[in-house]
């Protein structure tokens, strides 16, 4: 064992890398939640993005292209989870679950001739100047594209939801979806332009572990990020910042069991590989005591004439 071989400042720009699917993932899932929808599709979506980020990076030569697609295949999935909640009034859950059984199925069948391919790079940006600053250079200023689009979206579903009337009406849909709809506001609709955003988000994802973090493609490679980020919106309190933090929390666990592995700890493999979950868990149950944040309306069906 040689902890000595552990470098702290990869550790931590490691650590941003790892988050940012997550952290993509779980803010469009609160933005869906936000407006009083309920689902559990986000692994689905997000591995249908990884096969068309992928797919369409490998075939054009420009990861921009494959990230694009990626983000249209996710809401384009999500379009399914719409017409069974928003129109045929299906249950929300069983919708979510069986979207994710889908998307990996569909996705397990248009990547199996992309098995052994290597995806075109997405450089890194270096930031003059500041990339150089010792320590935090290589930490904040040394990432790629997506990573600080992320965080801008972070941000901007933060400002929104805060300041914006966008966000105030988003909001009251959550809230009561029935007096939104007595005050003149199409809930459907709100709704509808929420879960594809949640889409999305879902998808860039999923593209970023297939053609960043882990740059191939691999028959169920989201392994379980999705349903990580469900919980990490309920950690958060349905709070953009705190979904940041929980997402950098989860990415440090991850980070860090694997260089542990890498440093030999005397501790058996399959115990650091269930550590972030683990982890997860415990920080959830700890935190999400207080429901007092979720949408009053979350996972309520809603039509007009009821």
């Amino acid at each position: 064992m040689d902890l000595g071989e552990i470098n702290p400042v990869l550790l931590v720009a490691s650590l941003m890398v790892a988050a940012t699917p997550l952290l993509l993932a779980a803010i469009g899932e609160l933005v869906v939640e936000k407006a009083g929808v309920l689902n559990l599709g986000v692994e689905g979506m997000m591995i249908v993005g990884a096969i068309s980020g992928f797919a369409i990076s490998v075939e054009t030569g420009s990861p921009w292209l494959g990230f694009i697609a990626a983000a249209i295949g996710g809401a384009v999935l999500s379009l399914l989870f719409v017409l069974l909640t928003q129109f045929a009034l299906a249950n929300q859950v069983a919708s979510g679950l069986a979207l994710t059984l889908f998307g990996l199925g569909f996705s397990a069948l248009m990547g199996q001739s992309y098995v052994g391919i290597k995806p075109p790079s997405m450089g890194d940006i270096h930031i003059p100047l500041l990339s150089d600053i010792p320590v935090a250079g290589p930490i904040l200023f040394q990432h790629d594209p997506i990573l600080y689009v992320g965080i801008a979206i972070i941000a901007a579903v933060w400002a929104t939801l805060k300041y914006t009337r966008v966000g105030l009406i988003l909001r009251a849909v959550g809230e009561n979806h029935d007096a939104a709809h007595a005050l003149g506001y199409k809930v459907i609709k709100i709704r509808i332009m929420a879960i594809l955003f949640g889409g999305a988000c879902a998808g860039l994802g999923g593209a970023y572990i297939s053609l960043i973090r882990v740059p191939q493609w691999t028959e169920g490679m989201t392994a379980g990020v999705g349903w990580i980020a469900l919980a990490l919106v309920v950690f958060a309190s349905w709070k953009p910042w705190r979904v940041l933090l929980g997402a950098y929390l989860f990415g440090g666990i991850t980070v860090l069991q694997l260089n542990l592995q890498a440093a030999g700890v005397a501790i058996p493999v399959e115990y650091l590989a269930m550590s972030p979950y683990i982890i997860t868990i415990l920080v959830l149950v700890i935190l999400s005591a207080d429901k007092s944040s979720a949408p009053a309306s979350l996972g309520r069906t809603f039509h007009a004439s009821l």
